[in-house]
């Protein structure tokens, strides 16, 4: 059997990128949480720590060990080349652990593997994958969603709204594009990706993505 590809997804804030995911997980694809992992390994790796707290100082981590979010927040967000390093810092470390797992992941026979992360094309991340999906959806409803499921404000969602890259960048780079409107209908979208992904893995290995 062909070595499984390793694709990720990924679209902006909002757009639902969870949600398909869990379709995916229905199908028996592995998923690869970056931001839930991104988190673990801030206060886990040895080596992030050190590079964090070179970059940030002792504040960055609490007394008991746990990162200091609000604290580095105050600061990365204040300061744009701030922020700029300490991706400098996480991004890679990600990658390197998401690779590690889908090796693990690969032992299980599955098609694929999927990577969810937010800034995929922003880190440049998904150079390194074999495809890759974005979920797209109208900027109105993208700001609702976020707006009431993290009880923000407008200003406050349009804000990190400018941090991520626009939606038409990452649709230029797709190879597939999920519309999660609540008009197209999630299920035979994720299907027909499925089932390209897999005719892939089992008739081409693909290059790595320029």
């Amino acid at each position: 059997m062909a070595s499984p590809l390793r694709v990720g997804i990924t679209g902006g804030i909002g757009s639902g990128k969870t949600t398909l995911c869990r379709l995916f997980a229905v199908l028996g694809i592995p998923i690869y949480d970056a931001d839930y992992w991104a988190k673990w390994l801030i206060e886990h790796d040895v080596r992030v720590r050190q590079e964090v707290v070179g970059l940030l100082g002792s504040e960055a981590y609490q007394p008991d060990g746990t990162y200091n979010r609000l604290y580095v927040a105050r600061r990365v967000f204040a300061d744009a080349a701030l922020l700029a390093a300490l991706n400098a810092i996480v991004h890679p470390a990600v990658e390197r652990h998401s690779f590690a797992w889908h090796e693990q992941q690969a032992k299980t026979g599955c098609p694929y593997t999927l990577k969810e992360a937010a800034l995929l094309v922003e880190s440049g991340s998904y150079r390194f994958l074999d495809a890759l999906i974005v979920v797209t959806a109208p900027e109105a409803i993208r700001l609702r969603r976020v707006m009431e499921r993290d009880g923000l404000s407008e200003e406050a969602v349009r804000a990190r709204l400018q941090r991520q890259a626009p939606e038409a960048d990452k649709v230029a780079l797709a190879d597939f594009v999920i519309v999660n409107d609540g008009q197209h209908a999630l299920i035979p979208q994720v299907w027909r990706i499925h089932r390209a992904l897999v005719c892939r893995s089992l008739h081409q290995q693909m290059p790595p993505r320029k």
